[in-house]
């Protein structure tokens, strides 16, 4: 992604939005919240997961506010997703490293709710990150999952919606790569605030 024209981050910056992120604990989700610490265009972050990360803090981390939930039980914690402009889901377990039953909850259901949530609580810009290859049709879990995710945000209706379908995230992937995906994450944020829409983007 290019990088933001000075005025329109400042210009974004003006508006005093807050985000959620969801996710935050895993490389993307990591690399997103730097960007956004960086970057510094919205007014307050919160990150909402299992538990608080210890590296956030200081006058760096100002920003960011985290919040503990338990995902079976989300719905207790609606309020939590009230009240922001912009939500950003990087929620998702790799393959082969959980049971079905956790991989179906990791990659779908708790990334569902969220976004009902987030609806529900007001948010016009849900940005989610999915899979190069999602397909709601295929016979294969990993690729449907992914798909099912991507078509049910789509009929909630958001304002805007961000679909990012990256390629193979590898373990030990390359840090310039995981910050590149994150950037692209804000691209449509800031240059597309405005009109509704729906955004695809693979990478």
């Amino acid at each position: 992604m290019a990088e933001a024209a000075p005025g329109k981050e400042a210009e974004f910056r003006s508006t005093n939005q807050t985000a959620f992120v969801v996710g935050h604990t895993g490389r993307t989700g990591m690399a997103l919240v730097e960007e956004l610490v960086n970057r510094n265009i919205f007014q307050k972050v919160v990150l909402i997961g299992r538990r608080n990360v210890d590296k956030y803090q200081g006058e760096k981390y100002n920003m960011l506010e985290q919040k503990i939930v338990d995902f079976e039980k989300l719905e207790d914690y609606a309020d939590e997703f009230k009240g922001h402009s912009v939500g950003f889901a990087c929620l998702g377990a790799p393959k082969g490293t959980v049971s079905k039953e956790v991989y179906q909850k990791s990659n779908h259901d708790y990334i569902v709710k969220v976004a009902e949530l987030a609806k529900a609580g007001g948010c016009s810009h849900f940005v989610l990150t999915s899979a190069g290859d999602a397909d709601k049709d295929s016979m294969m879990m990993h690729k449907r999952l992914k798909g099912e995710v991507e078509a049910e945000c789509t009929d909630m209706g958001f304002q805007n919606l961000s679909i990012f379908r990256p390629g193979l995230i590898l373990a030990q992937a390359d840090p310039q790569f995981s910050r590149r995906i994150s950037r692209m994450l804000l691209a449509p944020i800031i240059h597309f605030k405005v009109q509704t829409y729906a955004y695809v983007c693979s990478c």
